[in-house]
């Protein structure tokens, strides 16, 4: 049986009700996991007040700002884990941004400043947020993050993003081979098209769902509870020999060549 009783874990991420890191919260939390919650701060505290009352129910014993482009926030964080915990044993990695004039249009006129934003936020903040976890995953651990088919495919409207996230699956095999000798296990989730705050940057969301609807083989896109259930299990010791994969939960659409 699936049970993280007993597990810390920190979830990065959530945005709203429909951010996928709120679908692996949830079943984290149903799974007995004791939650940390992070949230990105904003200057009117919006951010802080809506993620706050969502994520109440499940009672995180950790809720502080993590802004990854902030080391002070970061150090900070891990602090509190550090305190208040004493280990950590699961991280859940959902963080991806780039602007959105950098998502659209010839993909060799993006921005240096765009393109350095996107690898920083979307990319590097895994190993920098994995590097920070480590001393503190003293009794092994699960690292989970987020991808997409656009970091391995060519995706409309996906251009800088794709590059991030094409960067990002390869940092989960050189995690997962410099942790592996810590029992600490790095993979990926490549979850299908799901309309989410960070996917609305994404032009032609709805008729990217609209076709894995018409083409996967289960002839539908997934939920966020969907991709909950398969982070839950590659935090679970049921994929403890598991590692450095990246798991595609699409309703088979990755398989399809046309």
């Amino acid at each position: 049986m699936l049970n993280l009783t007993g597990k810390n874990a920190l979830v990065t991420g959530i945005a709203n009700n429909r951010s996928i890191a709120w679908g692996i919260a949830q079943q984290l939390h149903k799974a007995g996991a004791n939650l940390g919650i992070t949230y990105l701060p904003d200057d009117k505290g919006r951010f802080e007040k809506k993620v706050k009352e969502l994520v109440e129910p499940l009672e995180p014993s950790i809720f502080l700002p993590c802004n990854v482009q902030d080391d002070a926030q970061i150090e900070e964080t891990f602090k509190a884990i550090a305190n208040d915990w004493g280990k950590l044993d699961i991280l859940i990695h959902c963080l991806a941004f780039a602007n959105k004039d950098d998502l659209t249009g010839d993909f060799s006129k993006t921005s240096r400043a765009g393109f350095t934003q996107a690898m920083e936020i979307s990319t590097y903040s895994l190993t920098q947020l994995a590097g920070a976890a480590k001393p503190l995953m003293t009794e092994g651990g699960s690292i989970v993050t987020l991808t997409y088919l656009g970091g391995v495919k060519v995706i409309p409207n996906y251009n800088v993003m794709g590059i991030a996230k094409a960067g990002l699956e390869m940092s989960v095999r050189y995690l997962a081979s410099e942790l592996g000798p810590n029992n600490i296990r790095v993979n990926a989730i490549s979850a299908g098209p799901i309309r989410t705050l960070a996917s609305s940057a994404v032009g032609g969301i709805l008729d990217m769902i609209h076709h894995v609807e018409e083409v996967a083989p289960l002839r539908r896109t997934v939920t966020q509870i969907e991709v909950g259930n398969a982070a839950a299990f590659l935090c679970s010791d049921l994929a403890s020999g598991i590692t450095g994969q990246v798991l595609y939960v699409d309703a088979g659409y990755e398989i399809m060549g046309m």
